[in-house]
């Protein structure tokens, strides 16, 4: 079922979802073979898109001795307890949870700033993930990139996948290691059953410089990772703004990163969406005379 939206002057509504459309928890790991690949702004983003749509969204990060989407959630000051505490018994999962100011759907689970990487076990990674499918719609677990153990953990339980890359070889490859790990080694892999559904975000595009060569196209991606495109960010200055002030790139307002991960959320959502920020913007006549963006 197709859920419709409105926007007025580039603003998301929050649409009211009856209970009885989420069948059940999902659970969505944001990867990334490398780092600085844009995947916590992802998450953030992601996660608030499901959040202002209707449906009740927790996201996690995994990213054990580097928390950082705190940062970027705008709400760093705000952290008593993490997800380790909660993992020990130290807290509760309602006094770690921290709720989104201006989202009254959104739930945040902070890592630890601890170094153990051992901290998270597959035991109780698996039962926070279990209670939490108690309440939530979407469970979004934002993965540190590469394949340390944080990284295992959070796409472990994965049920969808969105792979985050950017337009450069060694992004893309690393990428495809990501997948690889995906379809062997995630439980859904490990028992048997049906793949973790996999999706790919590609950010900081620039097609200006893909049409000069310097990048590679989106063509390009599909043909190495062979996964479908869920969206396109392009590379854009709004998103050092949105980190700098801890706000998810989505909320924006106006900006094409903004819209590009409305565009994601609704793809993701089942709605069918053109691809946006793939070409090069031709300039009217007054741009071309007096130059601008």
């Amino acid at each position: 079922m197709t859920i419709k939206h409105k926007h007025e002057h580039n603003k998301i509504k929050q649409t009211k979802i009856g209970a009885n459309m989420a069948k059940s928890a999902k659970v969505v790991v944001v990867t990334s073979g490398k780092g600085g690949v844009g995947k916590t702004t992802t998450s953030a983003s992601f996660a608030t898109g499901l959040a202002l749509r209707g449906f009740k969204t927790v996201v996690i990060d995994f990213d054990i001795g580097l928390r950082n989407l705190d940062l970027i959630m705008g709400c760093e000051r705000r952290v008593v307890y993490d997800f380790v505490n909660v993992i020990n018994g130290e807290a509760t999962l309602y006094q770690a949870m921290i709720k989104d100011k201006s989202c009254d759907n959104l739930f945040l689970l902070a890592a630890a700033q601890t170094k153990d990487k051992d901290a998270l076990t597959e035991e109780g990674v698996e039962r926070v993930i279990n209670e939490l499918k108690q309440e939530f719609d979407y469970i979004v677990c934002d993965s540190p990139a590469g394949i340390e153990k944080g990284a295992f953990m959070a796409l472990y339980f994965a049920d969808e996948a969105l792979v985050v890359t950017n337009p450069e070889v060694s992004s893309v490859r690393d990428s495809d290691r990501i997948l690889g790990i995906l379809a062997s080694k995630s439980k859904r892999a490990v028992n048997g059953e049906e793949k973790v559904k996999e999706h790919m975000v590609v950010t900081r595009y620039n097609p200006e410089r893909v049409e000069s060569g310097d990048m590679l196209s989106i063509d390009d991606i599909k043909d190495i990772l062979r996964i479908p495109v869920l969206g396109v960010v392009p590379e854009s200055k709004d998103v050092l703004q949105a980190s700098n002030t801890g706000t998810p790139a989505i909320n924006l307002h106006g900006t094409n990163v903004s819209e590009a991960y409305i565009d994601i959320v609704a793809r993701f959502l089942g709605e069918d969406k053109p691809m946006r920020f793939t070409t090069v913007e031709k300039k009217g006549l007054l741009k071309r005379i007096f130059g601008g963006n």
